[in-house]
């Protein structure tokens, strides 16, 4: 991961159960619970408005966060789910896990194409068509990737992206075994269309043809 780990605010939580949970709601924070890591799990709350802050900002499950409560260590964690209300879909509940930098985790990772510019295909008035706008990744916590980045230079229409083409970060690898498709680039919509209609044209001649002949 480039950068620094960020980091993730949080006071422990007193009490637990559903009584607790909603009086956090009632303070405005959002609880949760941080387990795993050969640890007792530890019950915790983040404000409402930072949590939603960074939700929004996204990426919020494929981050490698370093935690801070006060009176605990700091510890890597990633989130792995947020429960949200189902009329209003804001945050209600959290669960992260702790992590050492060792460990091995799966993450969608966010792919990024460059040189568009460059792609024969796109010049003609091809359209690069994303199939797959994240690949989860086998990766170590410590060095978590930003992005993956696909260099379509070169690329024709009808060309094909796959994962096996595409220089992944070290110490990667997909979590699914065949090689899949990332994108293509198709060619537009209207040069389809015209080539269509040629064709209907030239039949049509042809059949009026064929009944000249016959009348002849």
């Amino acid at each position: 991961m480039a950068g620094e780990i960020p980091d993730l605010v949080a006071l422990e939580r007193t009490g637990t159960g559903k009584g607790a949970a909603r009086q956090a709601r009632r303070d405005g924070m959002v609880p949760g619970i941080v387990f795993g890591g050969d640890k007792e799990p530890l019950p915790i709350q983040i404000p409402f408005n930072e949590l939603f802050k960074r939700l929004k900002a996204g990426r919020f499950k494929s981050t490698l966060w370093n935690l801070k409560v006060d009176g605990h260590e700091d510890v890597r964690v990633i989130c792995r789910d947020v429960q949200r209300d189902v009329v209003k879909d804001l945050p209600t509940h959290l669960d992260l896990m702790r992590l050492r930098r060792t460990t091995k985790i799966a993450l969608y990772i966010p792919v990024e194409f460059i040189n568009e510019d460059e792609a024969p295909g796109i010049k003609k008035g091809g359209v690069l068509t994303v199939v797959r706008p994240e690949v989860e990744l086998m990766c170590t916590a410590g060095d978590i990737p930003e992005k993956i980045t696909v260099d379509v230079t070169g690329l024709n229409i009808n060309d094909v992206v796959t994962i096996s083409s595409v220089d992944l970060p070290a110490g990667t690898k997909p979590t699914i075994d065949r090689d899949f498709v990332i994108a293509n680039i198709s060619a537009p919509t209207g040069l389809s269309t015209s080539d269509d209609e040629e064709g209907e044209e030239v039949a049509a001649d042809e059949v009026e043809v064929v009944g000249q002949e016959a009348e002849e």
